[in-house]
């Protein structure tokens, strides 16, 4: 069991409050921190207390560090990321490839030569992802039912909307065709639409529409923002969680959690962003079948909460200490993430003091993970 120091990542979107104030830092902090990262892909590994960057640490020795099982499912490589997510505006509007789409992507700009910056496919991974709230958390999460976003639709009133709300009811063209209508509008068409449709939505006492006008008022001409009008709006709260399949457009809009993903940093944008935007590649990996309910089911045993997902990149364990040391089980390499009181986790190899905020990395090889204290601890595992 070794101390694990994570990467914050400041993109704009982020809180200058939440991990700082979790991890006791001076608030708020001096830049936005949207993200900090445990795990050991390239664009920004965790370091181990002794000073070895995750990744080189278990190139140097990948059957000890992953464990047998793990390392001949997943080969020389950690197979999950985990993060503090800290949103403090909204996320943009994307979606992540799957595991072929990944490959494929990859080889293809790889073949081409192009620059980094320009990349859609920095990896060759899929992006599965579950998020799991530490706070009250809103989010936008796969397709709903086009009939139910037509009646709504409809119900704001707002005649330039009235041919998309047409397109969804028709059953042969419905989103695969929405969509791309949506996004293929020009910015001054989208300004008058979105801001009819903002009017509209102030009107309404509902979450979605709070929504509707707090996106049009930070992207007044972004098509994203109608984009929104067909996705599921969800709010969280404190342990529940949304699992998002590869091909799920979404965005997370504001609150702090616990994000888990395959070990991928691959990202299709289709606005709501000031970053690089691929319309015609985002709609390429888009999976266009309604989501009935983006929220993972949780299953409780005892202290221990988890979410099973259909995939074995990742599985995530909430755990509530109160004081009786607790033995977790768990198989292959371990990353463990204080999120509250003061937890000590060990394992054959050792043991680590972890203060909210904190991480620590246990070998697939060390055997049972023990914790005690009394608090709240993430056990992310393959």
């Amino acid at each position: 069991m070794q101390g694990l120091y994570g990467v914050i990542r400041n993109y704009a979107w982020g809180s200058q409050d939440d991990i700082a104030r979790l991890q006791g830092r001076e608030v708020p902090a001096d830049l936005p921190e949207a993200e900090e990262w445990f795990g050991a892909h390239h664009s920004a590994p965790s370091t181990l207390h002794d000073g070895r960057p995750l990744d080189d640490a278990i190139a140097s020795n990948p059957a000890a560090m992953l464990g047998r099982r793990a390392y001949e499912r997943f080969g020389p490589k950690l197979p999950f990321l985990l993060k503090l997510l800290a949103a403090g505006k909204p996320l943009s509007l994307q979606a992540h490839p799957n595991a072929r789409q990944a490959h494929s992507g990859h080889q293809r700009e790889m073949r081409i030569g192009i620059d980094m910056a320009y990349r859609n496919y920095v990896d060759d991974n899929h992006k599965p992802e579950m998020l799991v709230a530490l706070t009250e958390f809103r989010a936008m999460c796969g397709f709903r039912d086009p009939l139910d976003a037509a009646a709504d639709i409809e119900a704001l009133g707002v005649p330039e909307l009235e041919g998309l709300a047409a397109t969804l009811r028709d059953r042969k063209a419905g989103l695969r065709k929405a969509v791309p209508d949506l996004l293929g509008l020009a910015r001054e068409e989208c300004r008058s639409i979105i801001d009819a449709a903002a009017k509209a939505a102030s009107e309404l006492d509902t979450d979605d529409g709070a929504d509707l006008v707090s996106l049009a008022r930070s992207y007044p001409d972004d098509p994203g923002v109608l984009v929104s009008l067909l996705l599921n709006h969800v709010t969280l709260q404190p342990g529940e969680a949304v699992y998002m399949p590869a091909g799920n457009l979404h965005a997370y809009l504001r609150g702090f959690g616990v994000e888990i993903m395959a070990a991928s940093d691959n990202v299709l944008r289709g606005g709501l962003t000031n970053k690089r935007v691929d319309v015609p590649e985002l709609l390429r990996v888009l999976d266009f079948q309604a989501m009935a309910d983006p929220r993972a089911d949780a299953e409780d045993d005892g202290p221990v909460r988890t979410w099973p997902v259909p995939i074995d990149d990742f599985a995530l364990r909430r755990v509530e200490l109160t004081g009786e040391p607790l033995t977790v089980d768990v198989d292959g390499p371990r990353i463990c993430l204080s999120t509250g009181g003061s937890v000590t986790v060990a394992d054959d190899d050792g043991e680590s003091a972890l203060s909210p905020g904190r991480a620590a990395f246990s070998a697939g090889t060390a055997g049972p993970l023990v914790a005690s204290g009394e608090g709240e601890l993430f056990i992310a595992s393959a």
